[in-house]
């Protein structure tokens, strides 16, 4: 049976794919930082872990718990967008983005990816084409762009590790959803846009070097 893990699982894109994973036969192990939430992981079928991105002895202790694993699939949707105005940041806003965004990534993606290598299975991060640093033309909401660029830059150092071990790393832009972050009036539901991400990873072919994917499986300019 195909294993596929989702770290940032309680709601939105993150709920999805694991709904749509359990759905077509697969063991899910999902995380989420509340009890509630984990329990409604766990009433879809999925393996629930309690896990606050943050902090970092829950981090290493997720690690603990997975010890062993073979993830043919992994993906870290955990995130947050930040302040929605753009101009000074606070030094709050600044280490809550951050630190969810990019911190929590450089401390995950070493424990996964030994997990996914072992599979030769697809790991991705849910970063957006906001943190593209040649498509971009506009300045809005710049603390969320320079968090997923500097989380595309972790996760092409992961794939420069791992990827010669059976690693195929990819950074998903998951279009503009129907979410709490993306607003009511976004293109995509949460549906097509966890559909496409998992029709993107099943058909993307092995690679040691990281890849940049609109939910589509379109490519995106680092």
């Amino acid at each position: 049976m195909a294993t596929a893990l989702v770290i940032g699982a309680s709601r939105g894109i993150g709920l999805e794919l694991v709904k749509q994973y359990r759905a077509d036969g697969w063991r899910v192990i999902a995380t989420a930082r509340k009890q509630e939430d984990c329990d409604a992981l766990a009433a879809l079928g999925a393996e629930p872990h309690k896990l606050d991105v943050n902090n970092v002895e829950a981090v290493a202790g997720i690690g603990w718990k997975l010890d062993g694993e073979e993830l043919d699939v992994a993906i870290l949707n955990a995130g947050v967008y930040g302040p929605r105005h753009d101009g000074f940041p606070m030094e709050t806003d600044f280490n809550s983005v951050m630190h969810t965004n990019v911190l929590a990534a450089m401390r995950l993606l070493p424990i996964i990816a030994p997990m996914v290598s072992s599979a030769k299975g697809k790991l991705a991060v849910l970063s957006s084409r906001m943190g593209s640093l040649s498509e971009r033309n506009s300045p809005v909401g710049s603390l969320y762009r320079a968090s997923k660029a500097a989380l595309n830059s972790v996760l092409i150092d992961t794939a420069l590790i791992h990827g010669k071990q059976g690693a195929t790393c990819v950074a998903f832009h998951p279009g503009w959803v129907r979410t709490d972050m993306g607003g009511a009036s976004a293109d995509l539901s949460v549906e097509q846009s966890a559909a496409g991400i998992r029709n993107t990873l099943a058909t993307l072919p092995a690679s040691d070097q990281a890849t940049y994917r609109n939910y589509d499986g379109t490519t995106i300019g680092w």
